[in-house]
């Protein structure tokens, strides 16, 4: 303990890329910054980055060390999070990961209403349409459409969650509008996925099933969910988006519903957080109210 604001200058070195920001941040002068960090090193008999005239970059010892030490700082903050508890305090920053389309449209103004509730939490939003690794990036909590194969996540269910076809009204205009999804081969199509591509999309209305695979020769293809809604909107052709992500645009004309008797299979939207770490009051308090949030918004859905 004797070195925890070292270890926390390490850290944040590490995470802004640079010694004098992260020395800033904490109130230190570039002298004292490099003087610390130093010190550090010299306690640990082991070089932690690489320097060089315009960044740090970590050694293989420094990850290893990084990880560790980003553990033992969430391990304090949540003893001091605890005490918040006793005193039934919400405050503090809240780093929340979701997919780039629902976190820009959807969460963003929810977490505008949740801070005029609890105006001492500050939020920090990362949108990435990949899992990201809790620990690693420092997030608190993941909003993602379904669950990953991961036992160290706790997955909460906030809300039901259904996949639907869409496009432009425009470009529905000019290229007719399928009524069977095995008319979809004569349409434009726009992909969206993060590994590989989603191309099988599985169609189900009562008993009957169709497999409709997208030829990706033909078809627009993006890893970001925001992008393939905007491709949607500007008349590019038919996409599979979740409900959540085009609700919006569909009430508002921007995109028409496709076949709503046809269904995919349901991907529910969880909260992951990680089974070690210590649930702050600003977090829960924060999810219970995305499930209220996701409660009203589900009622007043109008497909």
């Amino acid at each position: 303990m004797d070195n925890l604001g070292d270890i926390r200058l390490f850290v944040e070195a590490a995470q802004l890329g640079g010694l004098s920001q992260a020395g800033r941040k904490l109130g230190l002068s570039p002298a004292a910054a490099s003087a610390r960090l130093l010190k550090l090193e010299a306690s640990l008999a082991t070089r932690l980055f690489e320097r060089t005239t315009r960044q740090l970059r970590l050694t293989d010892e420094g990850r290893v060390y990084l990880e560790h030490c980003r553990q033992a700082l969430q391990a304090l903050d949540d003893a001091r999070a605890a005490l918040s508890a006793e005193k039934n305090e919400i405050r503090g920053k809240i780093r929340i990961s979701a997919t780039s389309d629902f976190g820009r449209h959807v969460l963003n103004p929810w977490l505008d209403a949740f801070t005029r509730l609890y105006p001492q939490v500050v939020p920090a939003l990362q949108l990435s349409d990949s899992l990201s690794h809790l620990v690693a990036d420092d997030v608190d909590l993941v909003i993602r459409f379904g669950v990953p194969p991961d036992s160290s996540l706790i997955a909460r269910p906030l809300a039901a969650n259904r996949r639907v076809l869409c496009a432009a009204p425009g470009y529905l205009a000019r290229k007719g509008t399928p009524q069977h999804p095995r008319q979809l081969a004569d349409f434009d199509h726009i992909v969206v996925g993060q590994s590989g591509w989603s191309n099988e999309w599985r169609l189900r209305r009562g008993e009957e099933e169709v497999l409709f695979k997208v030829p990706l020769e033909a078809a627009r293809e993006t890893n970001d969910g925001a992008l393939a809604r905007q491709w949607a909107v500007d008349g590019h052709g038919i996409v599979l988006k979740s409900i959540w992500d085009v609700t919006a645009d569909i009430n508002a004309g921007r995109l028409t519903l496709l076949m709503p008797e046809w269904q995919t299979a349901e991907a529910p939207v969880h909260a992951l957080y990680p089974r070690s770490r210590y649930l702050a009051p600003r977090v829960r308090a924060l999810l219970d109210f995305l499930r209220e949030r996701f409660d009203e918004t589900s009622a007043q859905m109008p497909f």
